[in-house]
């Protein structure tokens, strides 16, 4: 009798080797988790990333990802009537091909010409005389000035504390009482104005250890107290302890103190000088003369859209009830420039450039009370809305 077997295939697997490839798998993964949740939990400025890839989304404009989402959904043409028409997709491949924007000529030579990537910014809201010839960016003193022993006399100081009595209120209906909820202080402290320096006519000499911005912090400070809202300041000698590349380094620690010190600071305000000259500066308001005033945001910052925000809501009252006085707002981010200022250490921090190297104090302190005018009717609004936000949520 034959003997039939049945033909089949074994498979032996070693136990040892099961427990080795699980767990060499579970380990990869805790490796992959453990590394991506240190790079997220890691501060912004600290991240590894690519600008190129962050940057890559602002060639698109809002319009134009509009448009591409109503392609695909017909109803958005429906609701938008503006947008019923193609737009032009070539120059759209073209900027995105060849990095060069037709309506902006920076971008032809940007790459080319050494230091012209100190201009690489971003007018974000044009104001009166503001375009991409006379955008403000960082520059260093000269080295005689940093080094220098002796500074120039000081000229024209009579009558230079006197404030603009007539433009400051008295009594103020609303108050913060003891709290102190602004914070001035001053990165590039030494930046001063040619008028007060005997002998100085070179505008990049316009520095003095004792007559400079923190005076313009002075009058800022006084017509914010005398609208009920209270401020602190610091006017440490930040540029004659560091060199200027650590300026916003040392006035960030500056800030994170103050920070710390009172935590009922909601509003920083950073008080600096542009280098223009008095024409492009200077502006008529009612027949009075006032300097103008522009505001910077960093662009390196991640979320500069928030301090971008308060810059937007602050230059909107300027142009309503001082047209004219806010030279717009501005996005700093080329090489060589700082590009964050600070901004990422609350979104309520601006930088504010008062005037150019030929305004007087006069101007300035108008302008010092312009913006804190404009400023208490934005922090009275705000605080109203959060009153009143914070009693609808306990009736609820």
């Amino acid at each position: 009798m034959k003997s039939t077997r049945n033909s089949g295939l074994f498979l032996t697997v070693q136990g040892t080797n099961l427990i080795k490839v699980t767990s060499f798998i579970l380990l990869f993964m805790l490796l992959v988790f453990s590394i991506s949740g240190l790079l997220t939990s890691l501060k912004p400025q600290f991240r590894p990333m690519s600008n190129s890839v962050n940057t890559a989304a602002n060639q698109v404009n809002g319009k134009m990802l509009y448009q591409l989402m109503a392609w695909e959904n017909h109803h958005f043409l429906s609701i938008e009537d503006n947008l019923t028409a193609s737009p032009k997709l070539t120059n759209l491949i073209f900027k995105l091909s060849s990095n060069i924007n037709l309506n902006d000529p920076r971008s032809l030579l940007g790459r080319e010409l050494p230091g012209f990537a100190q201009f690489d910014g971003k007018i974000l809201v044009a104001g009166q005389g503001s375009n991409y010839t006379n955008m403000p960016f960082e520059s260093s003193p000269p080295l005689e000035i940093m080094k220098a022993e002796r500074e120039a006399s000081l000229q024209n100081i009579e009558g230079i504390d006197k404030g603009n009595e007539d433009d400051i209120p008295s009594n103020p209906s609303l108050t913060t009482g003891d709290k102190k909820v602004v914070h001035l202080y001053f990165t590039h402290n030494r930046e001063s104005y040619l008028p007060y320096l005997q002998g100085v006519t070179d505008p990049n000499l316009a520095y003095h250890s004792q007559l400079n911005v923190t005076k313009i912090g002075d009058q800022l400070k006084e017509s914010l107290e005398a609208r009920g809202i209270g401020t602190s300041i610091d006017k440490s000698d930040i540029m004659g302890s560091v060199k200027m590349a650590g300026t916003y380094q040392k006035s960030g620690e500056l800030v994170q103190t103050a920070m710390a010190q009172n935590r009922e600071l909601e509003y920083f305000i950073d008080v600096h000088r542009d280098a223009r000259r008095k024409d492009k500066t200077t502006v008529m308001i009612n027949g009075k003369a006032y300097a103008q005033l522009a505001f910077v945001i960093g662009g390196k910052n991640p979320n500069h859209e928030k301090n971008e925000k308060l810059a937007r809501d602050l230059h909107n009252l300027l142009e309503e009830k001082y047209k004219g006085l806010s030279w717009g707002i501005h996005m700093n981010q080329g090489a060589g420039q700082n590009g964050v200022y600070n901004q990422n250490l609350s979104e309520n921090v601006i930088l504010v450039e008062f005037g150019g190297v030929d305004n007087t104090f006069e101007e300035l302190n108008r302008s010092a009370d312009a913006l804190a005018d404009v400023f208490s009717e934005y922090f009275w609004q705000a605080e109203k809305v959060n009153s009143d936000g914070a009693q609808s949520t306990d009736k609820q």
